[in-house]
């Protein structure tokens, strides 16, 4: 615990947030034996006694106040806890209390030092420039409470898993993602302490508000509650005139939060302010943070193909091997207004879409393939006997059968002329195709000028 506080005073000193949060750091792969000499024999009076030695009676200590002084006793000696419950965890305890460790009580013994590192600003005076601890805190306590999670799957439930079974309100869902729940209940805790502060600007927890929300973020969509998230976004909107603005945060920070900001306009079926949001996060995400950038693409592919008409081109592609595979079939159908090849690519790749909730918009992608099809069709009519001197002019009359027979051939199936009809008029109300039908006669009648608009034609 010595070497730890050590670590702890020229960071406090300095007033480097950063260097603070390290020395709270529970990563097991990096920093074992680190967190092995922590833990020392796990004699709790002794940890104790030396923090009140260290915090309370060292000279060398740095000067604080009493609240203040209280509080990072009370989270180094949670941290303490921790430290075991992990080491416990990963079989590295130095003692022969492991038979009964578990992620759960890693979660819940890293979930009170959360709850004490919250404390700290309400409660013992911490100041703004320590905000990385709150940020540390609630990314691990994220990732326990996965791990948590997975580990009550893998065992087949909670050991009172009989108790609940008589509860007529017994939510499975909700129980599968126990941990979770509960952390995201803690991590709005933290936002609320963040967003709350009435502070001036510059000595304001309000600088750890994007690192929070990103993490809210992450969790909402881990639960399949983007709701949450849209919530978390109008709260933010009501208050931004007193927040910091987003680019005077870390660049890893504004591409997560507007890659989550253009989703959820995405799922809004706002396609043109999710573009916006997403074509930004996509320039400003690293060029080596290939995951990142694939998971942009899923979205940004699907947008620019309602908005602009535009397919993504195997250069793009040709780093994300899995975008290639789900995309180019789909692309390459369109182009070629094959029906039938776009249903099949679909259906193919239904499980992945559906998994990143893109589905319903590339099922929207078969109008483009019909559009182009009709295009065909229209341009394979040839042109109008023109007038001595005249500029040959394209056949805007072509009957309904026409467009029936092209439809029938591409997708392989039976279609009668109602049908096409009704497809033609959702064309026409789409803005895909100009024209009129007239059902008397059973023609098309197509605008002389632009009849398929944004295609040349």
């Amino acid at each position: 615990m010595d070497a730890l506080i050590q670590e702890f005073r020229p960071a406090f000193v300095d007033l480097n947030g950063d260097r603070l949060a390290e020395t709270f750091s529970p990563d097991v792969q990096a920093n074992a034996a680190k967190l092995q000499a922590i833990w020392g024999r796990g004699n709790l009076r002794d940890v104790t006694a030396d923090l009140d030695f260290l915090f309370y009676s060292d000279p060398s200590r740095p000067r604080m106040s009493q609240q203040e002084t209280t509080g990072w006793v009370e989270m180094y000696l949670s941290y303490w806890k921790a430290v075991g419950e992990i080491l416990a965890v990963h079989g590295l305890r130095n003692d022969a209390k492991t038979s009964n460790s578990s992620w759960t009580t890693v979660y819940e013994a890293w979930k009170d030092l959360t709850l004490l590192v919250i404390r700290g600003y309400t409660h013992h005076e911490f100041e703004n420039w320590t905000i990385p601890c709150l940020y540390v805190a609630g990314k691990y306590l994220r990732v326990f409470a996965i791990q948590g999670d997975e580990e009550r799957r893998r065992a087949g439930g909670t050991g009172d898993a009989d108790m609940t079974i008589m509860q007529d309100d017994f939510d499975p869902e909700e129980e599968e993602n126990k941990l979770l729940e509960d952390c995201a209940r803690v991590l709005n805790k933290i936002f609320q302490t963040c967003f709350n502060d009435r502070a001036p600007l510059e000595e304001s927890r309000k600088w750890g508000i994007y690192y929070v929300i990103n993490l809210l973020f992450k969790t909402h969509f881990k639960l399949n509650k983007t709701t949450l998230s849209k919530n978390v976004l109008k709260v933010i909107s009501a208050g931004r005139g007193d927040m910091p603005t987003l680019d005077k945060f870390p660049k890893s920070q504004q591409v997560t939060f507007k890659y989550y900001e253009g989703v959820l306009a995405f799922l809004d079926e706002n396609y043109v302010v999710a573009e916006q949001h997403l074509t930004t996060a996509w320039h400003m995400c690293h060029k080596d943070a290939k995951r990142n950038l694939e998971l942009i693409l899923t979205y940004l592919i699907p947008c620019h193909l309602l908005t602009t008409h535009t397919l993504p081109s195997t250069e793009l592609l040709a780093p994300f091997p899995r975008l290639r595979q789900l995309f180019l079939p789909l692309g390459a159908a369109i182009k070629k207004a094959d029906l039938r090849a776009f249903d099949i690519a679909l259906r193919e790749g239904e499980e992945e879409f559906i998994k990143r909730r893109i589905y319903l918009t590339l099922e929207r992608g078969r109008d483009i393939a019909l559009r182009n099809l009709l295009r065909k069709t229209f341009i394979a009519g040839g042109f109008e006997e023109a007038k001595e001197g005249a500029a040959p002019v394209r056949r805007s009359r072509l009957p309904v059968t026409e467009f029936a027979a092209a439809i029938k051939i591409s997708s392989g199936e039976e279609i009668d002329t109602d049908e096409v009809e009704c497809l033609l008029a959702n064309m026409i109300y789409k803005n895909l195709m100009k024209g009129y039908i007239a059902h008397e006669r059973g023609i098309v009648v197509l605008s002389k000028t632009g009849a398929f608009p944004g295609t040349k034609v």
